[in-house]
């Protein structure tokens, strides 16, 4: 729900849920990583070895500092920084079919377009397998998925507005919408999928620490551009506050000019790319590298059968379910009761400093033999906040006047968001949103429509979906935490065979 730096990603940090997800803490199994032998362990080798076998060749072998390879780090960044501009277009779309009226099930079926990022590990092994050599393992996949991402955003700028509903006489079309940004975001995810491998090779064993570095940075970055950014200048009420002298009834940009502009930038970069990055084919790909495709899901297909994954799998999809109404409808309700959806964007400005330094304060406790431990004890604390949201949503009214918000209004939001931010975990199902308007019990008369008394008609709430809701989902929560807790806590006791996935030929 936070207006803060959102995406994750099922390989580290990140999904893409809703707008407001914002970066959670990785959660990883205690255990060491899971990988797999052709052969049985020989005395003295240990895991790390195993994982970096693809790493010693004579290339990597050579010392070189960062400035050896600052091109290729800069490169990286910027490439996720391309990465992270789609997924913040999408997370603008939930607030400006919010100013549109939207009903919260047509928001939760948008949500649906950030799956892409949460599955990618089902099409992963196919990006890694099938490649033409002499282009290039990567290139094969990050050339052609940029170009359709540059010439999908251009064409998508010609018909965004007519999608949203701009044209005169027109509601937006969410099942249209959510196709579109849907392939959208799958395009993005496989770039993210080969960027991600090419971080591997492009950098030596020495700086390929800097990889995840680039990432956080830059699809943050990206994220701010496409949604921050973009939400403030396409704002005409922020435009003539802040940046003109004469106001006008637009803003600086349109979604559809934003398009554009990013579609050309991929295409020039991906063209710099083609002719000018070449593959460090010096780099010879370990045995486990090089598998076939079906060699591969089958591979990914025993782990997932795994006991101690499959539980751990499991306990992390159910985990959030309790903070499901706090994180993916507490914004959309505040932009509801008028908050401008603008002015919850730039909040995430303060908090970026918060998301780049709380990492590195928590890696000390989950670096540990015992991670999990502080997802255990922040939980309770997490489920208290989703009832503070909830307050603060129905406070927002109250506090409201002509010229808008008074400034303690958004110190105690910012001050909610950075707490927020302070204790996230995990990911949010993407149907919370529909159960506000399931839950919902409102008297209209003169018209249907959800929001008749800006039709002229008029409505009373007799019960709002989304305080039940948020009752009901943090007691589920609560629940989970007796109940289940213990059980994710107790993987941590397993031994590192329970983690290991061996096959012998």
């Amino acid at each position: 729900m936070s207006p803060t730096i959102s995406y994750k990603d099922s390989s580290r940090q990140r999904r893409p849920g809703s707008y407001h997800q914002s970066m959670d803490m990785e959660i990883k199994p205690p255990p060491p990583a899971l990988y797999m032998d052709n052969h049985t362990a020989r005395p003295g080798e240990d895991d790390t070895e195993a994982l970096l076998q693809g790493f010693n060749s004579p290339s990597y072998m050579v010392s070189q500092g960062y400035r050896a390879e600052l091109g290729s780090i800069l490169l990286l960044l910027f490439l996720y920084v391309l990465q992270g501009i789609p997924l913040g277009l999408a997370g603008s779309i939930p607030f400006i079919l919010q100013s549109k009226n939207v009903s919260y099930k047509d928001q939760a079926f948008f949500s649906f377009v950030f799956w892409p990022f949460s599955l990618k590990l089902l099409w992963a092994p196919l990006v890694d397998a099938v490649y033409f050599k002499s282009f290039g393992r990567r290139k094969s996949w990050l050339v052609p998925t940029q170009y359709i991402l540059g010439f999908f955003m251009m064409y998508l700028s010609t018909q965004v507005d007519f999608l949203l509903g701009d044209v005169e006489g027109k509601s937006p079309d969410v099942v249209a919408l959510t196709v579109t940004f849907f392939l959208f975001e799958f395009l993005a995810a496989t770039q993210d999928i080969a960027v991600d491998g090419w971080a591997l090779t492009m950098l030596s064993r020495e700086n390929v620490g800097y990889a995840s570095t680039c990432n956080s940075v830059g699809q943050t970055a990206g994220y701010f551009l496409g949604n921050v950014l973009f939400l403030a200048l396409e704002s005409p009420s922020f435009c003539n506050k802040y940046l003109r002298f004469q106001p006008q009834p637009k803003g600086i940009v349109t979604l559809s000019d934003f398009l554009f502009f990013w579609g050309a930038v991929f295409l020039i970069t991906t063209t710099l790319v083609a002719l000018l990055k070449k593959e460090n084919k010096e780099v010879t790909p370990s045995k486990e590298e090089t598998k076939g495709i079906t060699d591969t899901y089958k591979l990914l297909f025993s782990i997932v059968r795994m006991p101690a994954v499959l539980t751990f799998c499991i306990l992390i999809l159910t985990a959030k379910v309790g903070f499901s109404a706090a994180d993916a409808v507490t914004g959309l309700k505040l932009v509801e009761e008028g908050v401008p959806k603008e002015h919850l964007a730039l909040l995430a400005v303060p908090i970026v400093p918060l998301q780049i330094i709380l990492p590195l304060i928590i890696s000390k406790y989950t670096a540990g033999p015992r991670p999990l431990n502080t997802f255990y004890k922040a939980m309770p604390f997490r489920l208290l906040i989703g009832l503070e949201f909830a307050l603060l949503v129905w406070w927002t009214p109250k506090v409201q006047h002509e010229g808008g918000f008074p400034i303690y209004y958004y110190i105690v939001v910012l001050l909610s968001y950075a707490l927020h931010q302070s204790s996230e975990i995990g990911s949010t199902p993407p149907l919370s949103n529909a159960l506000v308007d399931v839950l919902e019990n409102r008297t209209c008369c003169a018209t249907a429509h959800r929001h008749c008394t800006k039709l002229g008609g008029s409505c009373v709430t007799m019960l709002d979906g989304y305080y039940v809701e948020s009752i009901i989902c943090v007691a589920l929560g609560f629940v989970w935490w007796f109940l289940l807790g213990s059980k994710l806590k107790k993987l941590q006791d397993e031994g590192q065979s329970s983690w290991k996935c061996k096959r012998t030929n």
